[in-house]
């Protein structure tokens, strides 16, 4: 039995919509991508948003219009995707790595204290694998040292701290639609913000530094950052199977959970307790965890590591002086997240015996 890492929900419902762009000659951005923005704002609980090419340039834009730029500091979690950084290095600002907690992956706030100077400008929390920082810890964090909130919730579309929807805490929240997403649109990206004013600067920054189109007048500086009617027709379909997305991930996990019962040397990935959560990515922490993953790619299960802390990264060795060494001493659990973290597949057409398939094999190695 072959068992990918990754296979999308996607089928004729997503066909016909493509071919309805085409079929009505529009296939720029027009009604699909306002329709599609309207109901993901409902969805979320926003103000206003803007779309961007995918999750990186969203993380950007948003960085740009709440005014971070070359010389600010930006605080990130060590243990994330590489793009919450290269985000920041992109305006010419500097990420400043924070440890994760040991229970779940997310921002230590408790561990961000000492990485406060003048430079400050923001933080950013990330919400890891279907779930959501403790957003309580990270407003009041914000609010002593009077920083902004940038929010990557790439991952956690449909998630909530509280009942209140990731992406909205802080000034804005940034979202991505890549194939692995919860929902998506294949490639793309979601910026929100309840700011009229930031919600000015993005519409400037994503469409040539003008916000009609089809002028030749650009006010700003800007960019062409936009997403098309074929991409945000596939969204809305996903949208609607969002519901039913949800009740089989959680189904999965609920599958893996009764199958790993009776193995004490597997833990598995746990929200923050507030969260309201979907499992994006199914994680155990297992002491033989890369030895594992080796055998479970001879029996054809593509399983994924955790990720690769930041501070370790060739690309950010750069960011290493005397006041910042940047050692693996000062990210204790993001470098044990990632030597004894596995990703499972998770994805939501995964059938009930692909899951058995996955634990037996689990359980074959370890026994």
């Amino acid at each position: 039995m072959k068992v990918p890492q990754l296979s999308p929900w996607i089928g004729k419902e997503e066909y016909k919509a493509i071919k309805s762009c085409f079929d009505n000659n529009w296939i720029t951005e027009g009604p699909k991508s306002k329709e599609f923005s309207l109901k993901l704002l409902n969805l979320i609980g926003a103000k206003y948003g803007v779309f961007a090419p995918n999750g990186t340039l969203a993380i950007y834009l948003g960085l740009r219009a709440i005014g971070v730029g070359p010389g600010d500091e930006v605080i990130v979690p060590d243990f994330t995707f590489v793009a919450s950084a290269t985000a920041v290095e992109m305006i010419g600002g500097t990420p400043v790595f924070v440890d994760v907690n040991r229970k779940n992956f997310q921002m230590d706030i408790s561990k961000a204290e000492k990485l406060i100077s003048k430079k400050t400008k923001a933080i950013m929390p990330v919400h890891i694998y279907g779930t959501i920082c403790n957003m309580d810890d990270v407003l009041r964090f914000a609010k002593k040292y009077n920083l902004m909130i940038i929010e990557d919730a790439a991952q956690a579309i449909a998630v909530h701290w509280k009942g209140k929807h990731a992406g909205t805490f802080g000034e804005v929240g940034c979202f991505s639609f890549f194939a692995d997403k919860t929902i998506t649109t294949a490639e793309g990206g979601f910026v929100v913000t309840d700011d009229e004013k930031i919600y000015e600067n993005l519409l400037y920054l994503r469409n040539q530094g003008r916000i009609d189109r089809g002028s030749f007048i650009h006010p700003a500086m800007g960019y062409n950052f936009r997403m098309n009617d074929i991409q945000n027709a596939i969204g809305l379909v996903q949208l609607g199977k969002l519901n039913e997305i949800k009740k089989r991930k959680e189904h999965i996990l609920g599958l893996y959970r009764k199958l790993f019962e009776g193995l004490d040397k597997i833990t598995l990935f746990e929200p923050e307790e507030g969260a309201e959560w979907i499992p994006f990515r199914v994680g155990i922490l297992y002491s033989r965890a890369h030895e594992l993953m080796a055998f479970l790619r001879s029996k054809n299960v593509e399983p994924r590591t955790f990720f690769y802390p930041l501070h370790k990264q060739p690309c950010f060795s750069y960011l290493k002086n005397k006041k910042r060494k940047n050692n693996d001493s000062e990210f204790p659990n993001a470098v044990y997240a990632y030597e004894n973290g596995i990703c499972l597949p998770a994805f939501p057409t995964l059938t009930d015996k692909q899951v058995t398939y996955v634990c037996e094999s689990i359980r074959k190695f370890i026994k």
